[in-house]
């Protein structure tokens, strides 16, 4: 019973829809402007940069502190804490609070693997932050981190249950992007500087 709540809770905790609540505090729906995704990329193009990063670290810690808790609690049900993760991760994904439709998991992926795996997630981010300085392309650093972090659990000789789920995640991670794909090969796709552009008229 103790562990069906924990993970009614992450899921819950999850679903918090960050990137919405940030634009309503600053009067729009997020969801009707830019790429209409409630995530961490669009706040950030659409807001600004302190909006996108508030969004980024509330979602980042959405899966990290559930994470750590189920480790701390259960260090060697790794089932559990698998599911804890994935429980903060479905949430964001599919939110309860905006018809099961919320961000692409990056940031609350993040923390999950962070709590979990350090090193191979701090390398993620470096390939991430590597990939948008190259491409200006948010979503191919998101894409470029989350494939490369199954990888670096390789290398690290991460525990075989999380290597698995970084795996899957991966694979959760280019499917909520299809759409960012299309607009990529589309040459539609927006840089993370793209509102700026706008604004600025060029």
């Amino acid at each position: 019973m103790e562990k069906a709540i924990v993970l009614l809770l992450s899921y819950i905790l999850g679903s918090i829809p960050t990137g919405y609540i940030i634009g309503k505090i600053k009067g729009i729906d997020i969801r009707k402007h830019g790429s209409g995704n409630p995530g961490t990329a669009n706040v950030y193009r659409t807001l600004g940069k302190w909006p996108g990063i508030i969004t980024f670290t509330i979602d980042f810690f959405k899966g990290l502190i559930p994470t750590l808790i189920a480790y701390k609690i259960y260090p060697e049900n790794y089932i559990f804490i698998i599911a804890t993760g994935f429980a903060c991760i479905f949430g964001h994904i599919w939110t309860i609070f905006l018809n099961f439709k919320g961000g692409k998991g990056v940031a609350t992926s993040a923390g999950v693997f962070m709590a979990l795996l350090p090193i191979p997630t701090s390398l993620a981010f470096l390939v991430f932050a590597i990939a948008v300085w190259l491409t200006k392309h948010i979503s191919v650093g998101s894409m470029s981190a989350s494939i490369t972090l199954p990888i670096f659990c390789i290398i690290f000789k991460s525990p075989k249950p999380l290597s698995i789920m970084a795996f899957i995640v991966c694979a959760m991670i280019f499917y909520t992007h299809i759409p960012n794909i299309r607009r990529i090969y589309a040459g539609k796709e927006l840089t993370f500087h793209h509102q700026k552009e706008e604004k600025n008229g060029r």
